[in-house]
C-alpha cells in the first residue's frame, strides 16, 4: 500500500464478521452471552479452587491461571466485537489498536506456553509419581507460571513494536474482528516481509513447537496409563488428561491455521479467529469441569454453600 502525504493516522475501523442485517440484533446477543458465560464460568472455577484445599494442588494452580487467561483475553476481544454489532462501534483509535495487539499476543503466548507447562505437570505426575512433589514443589509452580507470563510479555513486546514501527497509509479499514498483526499489517505501507517472516517463525513455529511438546509429553502419558492395573485408576488419569489435550487441540489448531499464512485474505480465518478468541474461553470451564471428577464435586459444593449462606 502507498503512503499518502496526509496527517497522522489517529484511528483504524474493525471490519467484523460478514452478516445479513436481520441477524444483527441476535448476533448481538450471542456474543454478549457468550462474554458473560465466559466471565461467569472462569470466575467459578477460581473461586472453587480457593475455596477447597483439596485442590489446592499444582494441577489446579495452573487451571487457575488459565481461567483467569480466558477471562482477560475475552475481555480484550469480545467487547470490541459485540460493539461492531452497533452503529460506529467498529471504531477503535490508533493507541487503542495498539493496545489490542499487544494484550491480546501478550494473554495468548502466555496461554501457549502455559498449555505446554500443564502437559508437563501431568507428563511428571503419571510417569515420575515418586518424584512429582519434588520436581513440583510449590517453587517450581511459581517459577513456571512466571516463566509464562514472563515469556508471553516479551514475546508480544517485541511482535508490536515490530509492527507499529511501520508507517501507515489513509486506507483504516482493518479486515478482521479485532487488531491483529496479519490484519493491520496489510495496512502498512512500507516493507512488511520481515514481519511476516517473524510472525511466520515467532508465532507459527513457536505454537507449533509447543503443541510437539505437548504431544510428545501425551504419548509418554498415554504409555504409563496403558501399564496401571487398575481399571479405576486408568479410567481417572484418561479422563484428567483428555480434558487438558481437548483445551490444546480447540486452541493450538486455530492459531497454527492462522498465524502460519500471515499474507492469507481468506475469508474464512474471521471466522476461525472467533472460534478461539471467543468460544474456545468459553467451553474450558465445560471441558475441565464435565471431565473432572473433583472439580465437579468442587463446583457443587460451591453452590451447595451458597444456597446455604442465606438460611444462617
Amino acid at each position: 500500500m502507498e503512503c499518502g502525504n496526509g496527517s497522522q493516522l489517529t484511528h483504524f475501523v474493525l471490519v467484523g464478521l460478514p452478516y445479513p442485517p436481520e441477524l444483527r440484533v441476535p448476533l448481538f446477543l450471542f456474543f454478549l452471552i457468550i462474554y458473560l458465560l465466559t466471565l461467569g464460568g472462569n470466575l467459578l472455577i477460581l473461586l472453587a479452587v480457593a475455596r477447597e484445599r483439596q485442590l489446592h494442588k499444582p494441577m489446579y494452580w495452573f487451571l487457575c491461571h488459565l481461567s483467569f487467561l480466558d477471562m482477560t483475553v475475552s475481555t480484550v476481544v469480545v467487547p470490541k466485537v459485540v460493539a461492531g454489532f452497533l452503529p460506529g462501534g467498529g471504531a477503535i483509535s490508533f493507541q487503542g489498536c495498539v493496545a489490542q495487539v499487544y494484550f491480546f499476543h501478550f494473554l495468548g503466548c502466555t496461554e501457549c506456553f502455559l498449555y505446554t507447562v500443564m502437559a508437563y505437570d501431568r507428563f511428571l505426575a503419571i510417569c515420575k509419581p515418586l518424584r512429582y512433589g519434588v520436581l513440583m514443589s510449590s517453587r517450581a509452580c511459581l517459577l513456571l507460571a512466571a516463566g509464562t507470563w514472563l515469556l508471553g510479555a516479551l514475546h508480544s513486546l517485541l511482535e508490536t513494536a515490530l509492527t507499529f514501527r511501520l508507517p501507515y497509509g489513509r486506507d483504516t479499514r482493518v479486515d478482521y474482528i479485532i487488531c491483529d498483526i496479519p490484519a493491520v499489517l496489510k495496512l502498512a505501507c512500507g516493507d512488511t516481509s520481515l514481519n511476516e517472516l517473524v510472525t511466520l517463525v515467532d508465532v507459527g513455529f513457536v505454537a507449533m513447537t509447543c503443541f510437539l511438546l505437548i504431544l510428545t509429553s501425551y504419548v509418554y502419558i498415554v504409555s504409563a496409563i496403558l501399564r496401571i492395573r487398575s481399571a479405576e485408576g486408568r479410567c481417572r488419569a484418561f479422563s484428567t488428561c483428555a480434558a487438558h489435550l481437548t483445551v490444546v487441540v480447540t486452541y493450538y489448531v486455530p492459531v497454527v491455521f492462522i498465524y502460519t499464512r500471515p499474507g492469507s485474505q481468506d475469508p474464512v480465518d474471521r471466522v476461525v479467529a472467533v472460534f478461539y478468541t471467543t468460544v474456545t474461553p468459553f467451553l474450558n470451564p465445560l471441558i475441565y469441569t464435565l471431565r473432572n471428577k473433583e472439580m465437579k464435586a468442587a463446583l457443587m459444593r460451591l453452590g451447595g454453600r451458597r444456597q446455604a449462606e442465606p438460611e444462617e
